[in-house]
């Protein structure tokens, strides 16, 4: 069997599909995306077409390391979202062809379901109380919600105590035995954060997510966290990435991106790195079908996964949502805050083509805001 033809679709609402043909008529469906920068990973995927077309696709972790270690240049979101995306095929591909689940060929499945989260709120939280009980009310068990708006590097008490008084109204609105997850989204620098963490820390949150940018991991090793468990990793790319994550000995929870992180190749070793560690594992997916589908592959075969981040409803989705280019829309089985791992041969989903060709020739070109402090100075995202 070799591979015969990439090709890329560019469709809304964010996203990049990537499919992988054969000779043998059999295809993968991957997925990668840069968020906001689709047609630079599309441009990165197709540069590394020389590298793969007549290869046998079954020879999958040869074709990761050609596409890593062959190029003097590696690592990064462009280029590590670009090998994700082709792995995730692969892997679809290889369970196509071999009639079983990509869990199997993985060592088997350890659970036939995984607890996951919806996203509330939006980028500038609002109505938060309301739409946490709509998610319960739903039958999810927990939810995540960005903590803030854009945050100077030191700014006002008022915007603390809004972030707080939003969490206390899900708190009090949902009960105690709830998962509430606060995402500091990188837009909180170390001063702030010391203080957030200190507010935040009766409402027993579930964690929160990059506290600090990852950048600047180190502010987190005399940080008191008050318990709270940090969660980071969405902006981490490789198992080297993660090396300095793991020596730190402050984060509780990593995130890895099946479309980001290198796909399911590489998840699966970072994520064994971090059992040694005794880190959680809890894969971020606020993005499309075929990254949801290999993030559940990886979730049940790994034991130190906890939670499934997945993106039905997000803010981000309005127009196309996250089952809308699946011929089974109930593939996932969304039920009592759990999604079951999909056991059809490959990533266990069948992409409709012809909507998404349809799609693509819409296109997209999202891009994420652009924020500024009151004094004009560039804000975090």
């Amino acid at each position: 069997m070799k591979i015969t033809n990439l090709e890329l679709f560019r469709i809304p609402p964010r996203w990049l599909f990537l499919k992988i043909s054969t000779d043998v008529g059999i295809i993968g469906w991957g997925e990668p995306i840069v968020e906001g920068k689709s047609a630079t990973v599309k441009a990165a995927v197709e540069e590394m077409k020389d590298y793969i077309i007549g290869k046998n696709p079954l020879e999958i972790e040869d074709i990761w390391q050609t596409l890593y270690r062959g190029a003097f240049y590696r690592g990064g979101p462009v280029l590590m979202s670009a090998i994700a995306g082709i792995d995730q095929a692969l892997w679809d591909i290889k369970g196509k062809y071999l009639q079983q689940p990509v869990y199997e060929l993985l060592g088997g499945k350890v659970r036939d379901k995984v607890r996951v989260y919806s996203w509330i709120g939006g980028d500038r939280p609002d109505n938060v109380a309301q739409a946490a009980q709509k998610k319960k009310d739903a039958g999810f068990t927990a939810i995540k919600m960005n903590g803030t708006e854009e945050l100077h590097y030191i700014d006002s008490y008022k915007k603390i105590d809004q972030a707080v008084a939003r969490v206390a109204a899900i708190r009090d609105q949902v009960g105690s035995d709830f998962g509430i997850a606060v995402d500091f989204h990188g837009r909180v620098h170390k001063g702030m954060a010391r203080i957030l963490f200190k507010e935040l820390e009766p409402f027993r949150l579930m964690f929160i997510e990059e506290p600090v940018l990852s950048e600047n991991i180190e502010a987190l090793a005399n940080m008191e966290t008050f318990g709270i468990p940090i969660a980071l990793g969405e902006r981490l790319f490789s198992r080297w990435d993660y090396k300095k994550v793991f020596e730190l000995n402050k984060v509780d929870i990593i995130q890895p991106d099946l479309s980001h992180a290198g796909g399911i190749s590489e998840v699966k070793k970072i994520a064994a790195m971090a059992e040694a560690y005794d880190i959680a594992v809890a894969p971020h997916s606020p993005l499309g079908p075929i990254n949801l589908a290999a993030s559940l592959q990886i979730d049940a075969v790994t034991s130190n996964v906890f939670i499934q981040e997945q993106s039905l409803g997000i803010h981000y989705n309005q127009g196309n949502d996250l089952l809308d280019y699946l011929v089974n829309k109930a593939v996932f089985k969304y039920k009592d805050g759990y999604a079951h791992i999909p056991d059809s041969p490959g990533l266990g989903i069948e992409i409709d083509e012809e909507l998404v060709c349809t799609k693509a020739k819409e296109s997209h070109e999202w891009k994420n805001p652009l924020w500024r402090n009151e004094d004009g100075t560039i804000a975090e995202w």
